[in-house]
């Protein structure tokens, strides 16, 4: 979690486990693109850097946030990938629209881990403003994305740990 103390992009390298071997999606909403393009460099030359081949990242656009869950769910059934990293960005505005759509993907999200067995990493950034989005797609607060490829490979690690 960011905070004013932690970097979101902290983490000690010995202990990421090595992706070496394994398939990563990313579902990239359009919306947003400055912010959600940074979150996808981020993600993706982590995933590179602790060795996911660059032909073994499935990397897929949709439109808006919304849609995040659904390319997720298509990159699951279709693409055979060890993880799915889904990065997004909803800036509040003066409607509702902007809870609607963070309870959606939350809960969509949420609904595919426990439909799979493939972990699905959340890296939508809710944000009030535009200048806290970009503190944390590679800013003052790190990149989400790079946060999401750890969670990724960390949590791959723990899928395979308790497979059968």
């Amino acid at each position: 979690m960011a905070t004013a103390l932690q970097n979101l992009s902290s983490y000690n390298p010995s202990e990421i486990p090595n992706g070496k071997g394994k398939r990563i999606g990313i579902v990239v909403s359009e919306w947003n693109s400055s912010i959600t393009g940074s979150l996808l460099e981020g993600a993706h030359d982590t995933l590179v850097k602790f060795g996911v081949e660059k032909d073994d990242i499935v990397i897929e656009t949709v439109p808006g946030s919304f849609e995040l869950t659904y390319g997720a769910k298509l990159i699951i059934e279709k693409a055979g990938v060890d993880a799915v990293i889904i990065l997004g960005c909803v800036i509040q505005g003066e409607t509702p629209h902007f809870t609607y759509v963070c309870q959606g993907v939350t809960q969509g999200a949420t609904d595919l881990n426990e439909k799979y067995n493939i972990p699905v990493i959340y890296g939508l950034l809710t944000t009030n403003t535009l200048e806290q989005a970009r503190a944390r797609a590679g800013g003052r607060h790190g990149n989400k994305g790079d946060e999401a490829a750890i969670t990724a490979l960390k949590m791959i690690a723990l899928n395979e740990k308790y497979k059968h």
